[in-house]
């Protein structure tokens, strides 16, 4: 039987990759996943990127051998390993930068994204003006966020505010022989209203009645201001007393520290809180009892303070304080890294990572045929060991990125400068001083 002659429409391969592109295939090409930064229409569109893709596509070519033996990819397959390349290393320098500013930036202003994680115009774009930079691109103040936070608790329970708004109320005594008062009805009976504040944060929703927390309960004393200041002679004047308190004259004042003013008025105010106190008091499920029973002269009135305990989540209605911002790394305002601002560290970062995925996505191809048949043989594809290779690289490639950055954080950066100036420091200490020499 005589051998059929073949007449193939084609004697190449149906997809081998050419040995380079141009911007406009890259621009014009509808197929990458994301266009993030081909696509003219879009904030985050780049020129420089399309040049870099198509770059890429040569690249490729030499370095698996385009020259030797046929590729199986397109140029788009290229394009696309380069968009996920430069995905990747905005991922990686976001976390990178959520480690740096996070705890400047907790309670600030947070963002919405779209699908491609680019910023929407909201309160926080608006701010940011018409050229604005993104967020990942600034350099932080440095704030004590989460430390303040805490702070702000813990002064709220001490009694000192903090964050939260603090009340204050008196009642009046009744007769000498009655020591109990309920502290919570008498703020619920002094604030039925239902216009006034105080009202609406007792009675608010989800819940029907809020408990006060009562920080402190004391009465009215003549102040140690007046007795310390006062009529006694007053404050740093000496000689004659024809003046008190701050109104001597300067030949009758005696000039000393202000710190030992300071701890003077403190001890008088120590003093008449604990030497010239005839009341003491229990304070038990807001049910003031005040003791001695029956003493003479109990004062007119008492005075308390307290706060209403809200919602770890609540927010006045009249100012923000952050609980609708920034609250951890998801929340943080950060885009997509504009292609532009990515130096040439980054965009060889870039090269090699997105030649990595090619090797990835010829070897995946590859792997599809074990061997190909010829007449007598068969030939072996290097799938397998492209898979293997590639993943070895990319690991290798982040790997290699974080521990770069890890050293680079701010923390790191002021280890640094503290090494540097202390070894200046010990530098300086051992050169000689020069002797000036004066001239006549």
């Amino acid at each position: 039987m005589a051998t059929p002659t073949l007449t193939p429409s084609s004697q190449t391969s149906a997809i081998t990759l050419p040995t380079g592109s141009s911007p406009s295939d890259v621009r014009n090409n509808t197929s990458l996943p994301f266009q993030i930064y081909s696509d003219n229409s879009t904030a985050m569109f780049s020129q420089y990127f399309c040049t870099g893709a198509a770059d890429q596509v040569s690249y490729v070519f030499k370095k698996l051998g385009g020259d030797v033996l046929d590729i199986e990819l397109t140029s788009g397959s290229i394009f696309t390993a380069y968009e996920e390349a430069t995905l990747e290393y905005s991922y990686i320098l976001n976390i990178h930068q959520a480690k740096n500013m996070l705890g400047s930036a907790l309670g600030g202003v947070t963002g919405t994204f779209d699908h491609d994680g680019v910023l929407q115009a909201g309160a926080l774009s608006s701010s940011l003006g018409d050229g604005r930079d993104p967020i990942n691109l600034r350099y932080p103040k440095w704030r004590f966020s989460y430390g303040q936070r805490v702070s702000d608790g813990m002064s709220t329970e001490a009694g000192f505010g903090g964050s939260t708004r603090v009340y204050s109320a008196s009642f009046d005594t009744t007769t000498s022989d009655h020591q109990d008062y309920d502290l919570q009805g008498i703020v619920e009976t002094a604030n039925a209203d239902t216009s006034s504040d105080l009202y609406q944060v007792l009675n608010s929703s989800p819940r029907d009645k809020s408990r006060i927390y009562v920080t402190r309960v004391f009465y009215k004393t003549p102040q140690a201001m007046w007795r310390f200041f006062g009529y006694y002679g007053g404050l740093n004047t000496v000689g004659d007393l024809a003046s008190y308190g701050q109104f001597a004259d300067d030949s009758t004042f005696e000039i000393i520290p202000a710190w030992q003013n300071k701890l003077q008025a403190m001890a008088f105010e120590d003093a008449i809180y604990t030497r010239n106190s005839h009341w003491s008091y229990e304070l038990k499920n807001n049910r003031l009892r005040i003791f001695p029973k029956n003493v003479q002269n109990l004062p007119n009135k008492m005075w308390f303070e307290f706060y209403v305990r809200n919602d770890v989540w609540d927010v006045e209605s009249d100012k923000d304080d952050g609980v609708d911002g920034v609250s951890n790394m998801n929340t943080l305002p950060f885009e997509n890294l504009p292609y532009a601002n990515i130096n040439a560290i980054g965009k060889q970062w870039i090269r090699r990572f997105a030649l990595s995925l090619c090797k990835e996505m010829l070897g995946q191809v590859r792997s599809k045929f074990g061997a190909i048949p010829i007449p007598g043989e068969s030939v072996n594809l290097n799938g397998p060991a492209l898979l293997s290779e590639a993943q070895q690289e990319q690991e290798k490639l982040r790997e290699e990125l974080k521990t770069t950055l890890d050293e680079l954080t701010y923390a790191k950066l002021a280890e640094k400068d503290a090494a540097i100036a202390d070894s200046t420091t010990k530098i300086q200490q051992n050169m000689p001083y020069p002797v000036p020499v004066i001239v006549g």
